[in-house]
């Protein structure tokens, strides 16, 4: 038994963002360089992570290391192929994602849609990050990836969950929702699915299971694409008119067509009339609406006769995800 549990491996995977940051100044909080320091380096700063580890080898890879607003489609494949390829290994138990706070909940969702339940089941993969860079007097990344290694290696544990500031949240529900607080993210009014308390994890509810809804596109295929299909946001608001659907029905620079619209609605769903109409029009050349919500909390409930698709309770960003992923393999 004791050396089954030594050959057990807990894998690493950087991808840059604020937790890897510098800036000149150690009290200088936001007016740093996101995505300088390397993912070992990071592990190699937080003393008390041997101690966490329960006999597991801790791996490291560099995926990417990007600031996170720049997060490209290319780092998302890569790292979709990574994590199945580790997952795949039986002595691997979980992946530990370090990523950049902006784009979080969208990664957490592209891999929540496409990474094969049977993997995640028992093996969870485990995003985190930092709202603070690794140069900063207090920085919250030792903690955040802490916390992270112990949700990875909670006996039972399986999905795809995001980490931070000692909540857990599920990659269906979460979203950044503060600027600059160390508590950045909230899983709206679906709650937090776990807290991490002195290494201790208090589950709340049930793990996420991984969609099943885009098993068909095998991780392969997504590797090798060689252009994603192109899905843009709209959001309705006073006096909005329809000119940018109108202009984004034209070829863009590169001569690609748009095939997916997704619309951040007021309210429950509602669209400024203008808007409404210039999205009839992108409906009637062959373009792809859906219909999301702006408000941060609840979800789009449809009317008997909705004239455009809604959203299925995910944010504009997650649709924009989920609408891609139905255009590669309608």
């Amino acid at each position: 038994m004791a050396s089954d549990q030594i050959s057990k491996k807990l894998v690493v995977l950087g991808t840059g963002g604020t937790i890897a940051g510098t800036a000149e100044n150690a009290s200088d909080n936001i007016g740093y360089t996101a995505a300088q320091v390397g993912v070992a380096q990071l592990l190699d700063a937080v003393p008390g992570l041997p101690a966490l580890l329960h006999g597991h080898q801790l791996l490291s890879e560099q995926v990417a290391q990007v600031d996170s607003k720049d997060m490209r489609f290319d780092i998302w494949q890569a790292l979709a192929q990574r994590v199945v390829q580790h997952l795949a290994q039986p002595d691997v138990s979980a992946v530990i994602i370090t990523h950049g706070t902006d784009t979080l909940e969208e990664t957490a969702y592209f891999l929540h849609a496409v990474l094969p339940r049977e993997q995640v089941r028992h093996k969870p993969v485990v995003l985190t990050c930092a709202m603070r860079p690794a140069s900063a007097q207090n920085p919250d990344g030792p903690q955040n990836l802490m916390d992270a290694v112990t949700v990875a290696l909670t006996p039972g544990a399986g999905g795809v969950v995001a980490v931070c500031a000692g909540t857990v949240h599920t990659a269906l529900d979460v979203q950044k929702a503060h600027t600059y607080k160390l508590d950045a993210f909230s899983s709206g009014d679906a709650g937090a699915l776990a807290y991490v308390e002195e290494n201790q994890l208090r589950l709340l509810r049930n793990w996420p299971l991984a969609q099943e809804k885009y098993k068909h596109i095998a991780i392969e295929n997504i590797a090798k694409l060689p252009t994603w299909p192109r899905v843009e946001i709209v959001m309705s608001y006073a006096g909005c008119t329809g000119e940018v659907v109108d202009a984004l029905l034209r070829p863009g620079a590169d001569g690609t067509l748009v095939r997916g619209l997704v619309v951040a609605a007021t309210g429950n769903g509602t669209i400024h009339q203008a808007l409404e109409a210039a999205l009839r029009r992108a409906e009637q050349a062959g373009v792809r609406v859906v219909r999301a919500t702006r408000c941060a909390n609840g979800r789009v409930l449809p009317a008997v006769h909705s004239e455009f698709a809604h959203s299925q309770g995910l944010s504009p960003v997650k649709a924009r995800i989920a609408l891609m992923l139905e255009l590669i393999n309608p």
